[in-house]
C-alpha cells in the first residue's frame, strides 16, 4: 500500500460515498494518494457497487 500514488473510485451509487471514503482512509490509513471519486451506471459484474483502480509506483 505505501507504494500507490493514485486511486480512482468507481461507483453506482453515490449514497455510497461516504462508506467508501472511509473505507479508504482506513486503507490507506497516513498514506493519502491522489484520489478520484467517479460515479458510474454500471460495474461488471452486474453485481458490483464499487471498482478501485490503484497506481503504485516502485522504485
Amino acid at each position: 500500500m505505501q507504494h500507490v500514488v493514485r486511486t480512482v473510485v468507481y461507483i453506482t451509487d453515490m449514497a455510497d460515498a461516504k462508506h467508501v471514503a472511509r473505507a479508504h482512509s482506513e486503507a490507506f490509513d497516513q498514506i493519502r494518494p491522489a484520489s478520484t471519486l467517479i460515479q458510474v451506471a454500471g460495474l461488471t459484474p452486474a453485481a458490483a457497487r464499487v471498482e478501485i483502480e490503484a497506481t503504485a509506483i516502485i522504485c
